[in-house]
């Protein structure tokens, strides 16, 4: 029977070699691989009984690589093809297979497998970042209430974001039957799920210290106690107040805000994104939050001459220092505070 040279396919990587040998139904039992290396070259002469270009005939080819190779190699043959694969002594790229720089006529790259170098340094790359992961976690204790927490956290999100959705429905379907006359009477129509949400809101402050969420602890303590002393001290305890249109714009913003924030919540405790959802919390945020403020900041300064006049939650003072300090000189000063802190976000978001 007539040897002939079958056609070979090659690629590489940094540290292997990859031939791929076009012979089908080549008996395995057959296949032999011989290989004699020096410290020049290597010769690999791989032998084949299989059905080729040529029909069925022995096939052998024989290469002299570039560089030295190791001399154990791993192939494997099915019905289509022989797979070799061969480590290189030393891991770099090579400018070309074989010693001689004329290609062999039955040598062809492989362009299923073909990498140039810098797509195969980003494989590399990739492949061991891999693997560091994979170290990490396996040395990074699992959680074992993780579902517990994320089960709490997703019902906990679910629930606000209930609360706050039957305040916008129902301030919305309330202001386009009523027109501004529903401006008047909305605290008395929602107050009770507001307080509700509000009183919720306050394990948003504790969530941090247990280490359920990654949030900061003073960011939630802050928002959570500013809205609390706006619904609580200046809405709830002021009767004066409660007619106010401000009461309906504080808390529309608040709510629209909080449809959006907590959904995207909820789909991060069940590791889900919903691009769109994504876009609404953060780019309705951008003008919903500075919105807000100012509602809240004109609540304030419509309260302080109620608090002035009723002597509300007045500090008493000695006889040689007046009768009592109003409270009106913690929200001026509370007032100072909300725009820095205004300002501080503001400067975030340009950074």
């Amino acid at each position: 029977m007539q040897i002939l040279t079958p056609h070979v396919y090659w690629a590489q990587r940094h540290g292997e070699i990859f031939l791929r040998v076009e012979l089908s139904d080549a008996k395995v039992g057959q296949t032999s691989t011989s290989i004699s290396c020096n410290t020049i070259n290597c010769i690999i002469v791989p032998t084949a009984q299989g059905h080729g270009a040529k029909g069925d005939n022995e096939y052998e080819f024989s290469l002299e690589f570039l560089e030295p190779v190791q001399p154990e190699i791993n192939h494997k043959s099915t019905q289509r093809q022989v797979d070799i694969k061969i480590k290189k002594q030393e891991e770099r790229w090579w400018d070309r297979l074989t010693l001689q720089e004329k290609k062999p006529l039955f040598l062809a790259p492989d362009f299923d497998r073909w990498l140039d170098e810098s797509d195969a340094e980003m494989e590399l790359q990739a492949k061991e970042e891999k693997i560091n992961k994979i170290s990490i976690e396996s040395r990074v204790r699992k959680d074992p209430y993780l579902g517990l927490k994320k089960g709490y956290l997703f019902m906990y999100n679910l629930v606000q974001f209930l609360g706050f959705s039957w305040i916008f429905v129902n301030m919305t379907v309330r202001l386009f039957i009523l027109g501004q006359d529903s401006f008047y009477d909305t605290f008395h129509t929602t107050a009770d799920m507001m307080y509700f949400c509000q009183m919720m809101a306050v394990l948003e402050v504790v969530n941090p210290l247990l280490g359920l969420v990654k949030t900061g602890f003073f960011p939630a303590m802050i928002q959570v106690a500013g809205r609390n002393v706006i619904l609580f001290v200046i809405f709830g305890s002021v009767e004066e107040m409660q007619n106010k249109p401000v009461v309906f714009f504080v808390f529309y913003l608040w709510s629209t805000i909080e449809i959006f924030r907590y959904p995207f919540y909820m789909l991060a405790c069940i590791n889900t994104e919903w691009k769109l959802l994504t876009w609404l919390r953060y780019s309705l945020w951008i003008p919903l939050y500075p919105l807000g403020v100012i509602a809240e900041a004109v609540a304030v300064i419509q309260s302080l001459p109620i608090f002035d006049e009723t002597r509300l939650f007045s500090l008493p003072l000695p006889a040689m220092l007046g009768h009592s300090l109003s409270f009106s000189f913690s929200l001026q000063l509370y007032l100072v505070l909300m725009f820095l802190g205004e300002m501080s976000t503001l400067i975030q978001l340009s950074s």
